[in-house]
This record gives structure tokens, sequence and C-alpha cells, in this order.
């Protein structure tokens, strides 16, 4: 399925978030990524996120298991060190990166908490991690969002080539954890001082933690 949204990914990227998701990603690498980190960006699609982790200062690793995908990355970025892999697999030693960072990737996976562990295994003790993903909103904005994901997108992806399976991405928001859900799985994974903001009136969240330093309190003080 990636494979086939690959070629029109980034113009539904653009077009359902009226282009804020490009404010969003830079979000995401600043609110972890410092100069001279080595980074990975797991589920990195094209490589937007990615990108902008390098602009903050990263030593980048992009990773992803859509090869169509990493073919549009390379293209935009070829110096940068794109590998193909699987969150629930990482192909890394452990402890090998300051920083991480997902992209409107876990909703994806077979196995969040997996997923979890796994950036957790390959982060430094005291290393940052950053998740941004599509949430449900409440409130005013929820009608208006339910229309425009579940009625809107799902046409937009059915005009474009290879665009019909942006019908899959309703429900896989409808089951994915809310905000607060996620932060304790996050939590439970092995990160402290895990925090999150939303943005766009709470459809999209960006959630950071800090990779547990042994001995620390599970609330991300140490004591």
């Amino acid at each position: 399925m990636f494979d086939r949204i690959a070629p029109v990914y980034d113009a539904m990227n653009r077009t359902m978030t009226a282009g804020l998701d490009r404010r969003w990603r830079r979000l995401t690498a600043e609110a972890v990524v410092r100069p001279g980190d080595v980074v990975l960006d797991a589920c990195c699609g094209t490589g937007d996120l990615a990108i902008a982790c390098v602009r903050a200062g990263g030593r980048v690793t992009g990773l992803d298991f859509s090869e169509r995908m990493l073919e549009r990355a390379r293209r935009k970025a070829p110096e940068l060190d794109w590998v193909s892999g699987d969150l629930l697999s990482l192909p890394f030693a452990d402890a090998s990166f300051d920083a991480a960072t997902v992209g409107f990737g876990v909703r994806n996976v077979d196995d969040l908490q997996r997923s979890l562990r796994e950036l957790r295994r390959v982060l430094r003790d005291g290393g940052q991690v950053a998740i941004l993903e599509i949430t449900r909103p409440r409130g005013l904005l929820a009608p208006f969002y339910r229309f425009w994901f579940d009625g809107v997108v799902p046409l937009l992806g059915k005009l474009l080539p290879g665009g019909a399976a942006y019908s899959y991405l309703p429900a896989s928001v409808r089951r994915f954890p809310g905000p607060d859900d996620l932060a304790e799985l996050i939590a439970a994974a092995g990160f402290a001082d895990v925090r999150y903001r939303t943005f766009a009136g709470g459809i999209v969240a960006l959630h950071t933690a800090k990779a547990e330093l042994p001995g620390s309190d599970p609330r991300g003080q140490t004591p």
C-alpha cells in the first residue's frame, strides 16, 4: 500500500494539511534535535522530516520499509543515509542515536508498544524522541474533522493515481490511541518526561519524551 501511494504522498500531505505539515515537521525536529546529534527518523517516508532534522543540526539516518518511499527520499537528499528497515525490528545497535523522530508513522505499525520499545533501545540514555501523529479532536472541530478525514480525504485520494489507499486513513486514526493514552504507552516503553502539544485545533499531536535514565523516577524526575 505504501509503495502505491508513494507517487502522491507529498501532494496528499500538502493538500490534507493546507501545507501546515511542513511547519509541524520543523517543530518536531526542533523539539528534540540539537546541533551535532546523531538522529534516526523512523518511518521516514519521502524524507521531509529527516530533512527538517538535518536543518536543525542533526546527522540523520532515515529508515522506512517502503522502497518506493525511499526512492523519493534519496532524490530529495542523496547525501543522507537512507536505510530499508522495519520500526518493529530496527537494524541498529543499542544506544546508537541521540534523538529519534517519527512523523505520521507509528499509527501504521502492527505492534505499537514494540515499536516504542525499539525506539527506546536505539536511543542513548537521556536521548530524546518526538512522535508527530494525527489524532482525534474534541469539541467544535470534531464535525469538521469527520467531514474532512472521513469524506474529503478518501475522495481526493481516489482522484490521484494510486491514491485510493487513502480510504485507509480514517480507520487508522479511529483505532489509534488518543494523546493521553499514547503518552502512557510512551512512558511504559521506558521514557520519562513525556509531554505533548496539539496543533490545528487538536487534529495533530506532537509527543516528546526522554529515554529514561537507569534509576530515574518514572515521572522524569531523578532522585
